[in-house]
């Protein structure tokens, strides 16, 4: 299951914001924000923050594992832009533009339905006390994986990490555009 958070009009141009968001995506949840926090770029706080709303989105909304989640994809869009001017010789004007930009991020889970706990639905809430409650459960309960299953899923998920460990340390050394 995916989980997305946007970010409207975040005064960073788009091209700086991706270069932040490029060193993240593939990352599990916690090894992206400490990723984020150590970066000096302007971006990095609100991604920090947005990548933070997702998480918690996916916890409470969906009832997804924190530490069964990674970074899927991060969009990072044209927003608005300010133009101004500013005085040149002989009597001209120069446009400055302020480019601001929309990011969308996406967490997924690694392995599908792993340690994911029931979520009470709005409809079963509104239906009043005396009624059961329905409940949303994942296509894998946490139940039907046993020890032989929670080995496998270890594996799966040391395996795709170290591949996207791979992949941003190349995307990183030929992105990259100034040392930090």
């Amino acid at each position: 299951m995916q989980v997305s958070a946007r970010l409207k009009n975040l005064q960073v141009t788009p091209r700086k914001t991706r270069l932040v968001a490029r060193s993240v995506v593939g990352m599990s949840v916690a090894a992206a924000e400490i990723e984020l926090s150590k970066q000096v770029r302007k971006s990095s706080e609100p991604m920090l923050k947005l990548l933070r709303s997702a998480s918690a989105n996916a916890e409470h909304n969906h009832g997804l594992d924190r530490g069964n989640l990674y970074v899927v994809s991060i969009q990072v869009g044209d927003g608005m832009r300010l133009k101004r001017y500013k005085p040149r010789a002989f009597g001209r004007a120069a446009q400055i533009v302020h480019r601001f930009c929309h990011v969308t991020l996406v967490v997924g889970e690694i392995v599908d339905g792993l340690n994911r706990r029931e979520v009470k639905t709005e409809e079963a809430a509104d239906s009043g006390a005396g009624k059961e409650s329905e409940s949303v459960k994942g296509p894998k309960e946490a139940s039907l994986l046993k020890g032989g299953e929670r080995k496998e899923a270890k594996k799966v998920l040391a395996l795709r990490q170290e591949t996207k460990n791979r992949q941003n340390a190349v995307k990183r050394t030929s992105y990259q555009r100034k040392s930090i």
